[in-house]
């Protein structure tokens, strides 16, 4: 039974959410942030607010920062050591241009000698202040086959861990997985290796597991977002009905739809906004009628009518 790691998902895994998947449903051996980044040249309130450890009580939770080079990567390491940190993620996976255009995410796996920068950056502060560093990359940023130029400055870094998605960051989440790229990195790789990509059945779970049985966990995201039991029902070994998962997923939405109504200042339109990202990826549990009717309400009583009735599917 491999340790199954909770991928970060901008909006949706925040610090409450973590804690009350933790509680309800359970499963997973770490729970990372989402990424943390300099805007302005300073840290957003909000991520090392998210980040603290008296946010995340109960679980083993990993920030993850992404950087463009040394500099940046400095100021955020510091910064989250400061509250406490010996533990972090470098994100060189994240797809998206906005990040990727400045160097950024996977737009890093291009740029080899900002990679050893950041890589020798995180080796200075393991060896004076015996800082954990992980990476979690893609293949490359343009081709399947650029992360054979990283490998070797990755084997020589003093990581954790690493975890590897098996696309290429100019693919974003779309098309086929390189898995003949995946298993020639797992071969080579001198770290602990966790497998991300793809994983929505206990099925798929199983099937990477066989296949790579030197590997050191699995990472989920969007398939735990559409069935939080996911990683329960993998650890247990024991798969549950659909209409358990959804009275899980029911129990996580109480909670979270509390703290919120007491954290959140802008209202009732706020509220129900905020509240909307917790069904997005849950139409394979609930069924389209019932989450089309959900990510409708624009209001507060016409949202709790529309979550009601989800309990007569």
């Amino acid at each position: 039974m491999l340790p199954l790691h909770f991928a970060p998902l901008q909006g949706y895994t925040e610090a409450p959410y973590r804690r009350i998947h933790q509680e309800v449903c359970g499963g997973i051996e770490a729970y990372y942030t989402p990424f943390i980044r300099l805007e302005h040249g300073s840290i957003r309130r909000k991520d090392l607010r998210e980040a603290l450890p008296e946010q995340n009580v109960g679980i083993h939770v990993i920030p993850q920062l992404i950087a463009a080079d040394a500099s940046e990567f400095n100021v955020l390491s510091q910064q989250l050591i400061s509250i406490g940190h010996k533990e972090i993620n470098i994100n060189m996976c994240c797809p998206f241009p906005l990040q990727t255009r400045y160097g950024r995410g996977s737009g890093i796996l291009a740029l080899p000698d900002k990679v050893k920068e950041i890589l020798d950056a995180a080796t200075r502060l393991h060896e004076t202040q015996g800082i954990q560093f992980s990476v979690k990359m893609r293949l490359g940023q343009h081709a399947p086959n650029e992360w054979q130029a990283l490998l070797p400055l990755l084997n020589e870094a003093p990581l954790t861990h690493i975890i590897l998605h098996p696309r290429t960051g100019d693919e974003q989440y779309r098309g086929e997985l390189h898995m003949d790229e995946f298993e020639a990195f797992y071969e080579a790789c001198a770290h602990p290796l966790i497998y991300n990509g793809m994983l929505t059945t206990l099925d798929e779970i199983h099937a990477i597991e066989t296949h790579y049985p030197r590997l050191s966990g699995l990472m989920i995201g969007r398939g735990l977002l559409a069935r939080p039991t996911l990683a329960a029902e993998y650890a247990s070994g024991q798969a549950i009905t659909d209409e358990a998962c959804r009275q899980k997923v029911l129990e996580m939405h109480r909670q979270l739809f509390a703290h919120y109504q007491q954290a959140i200042e802008g209202g009732e339109s706020q509220l129900v906004s905020k509240m909307h990202t917790f069904w997005e990826y849950l139409e394979p549990l609930f069924g389209h009628k019932s989450i089309k009717k959900i990510l409708k309400a624009n209001s507060l009583r016409n949202y709790r009518e529309a979550v009601a009735n989800t309990t007569s599917i």
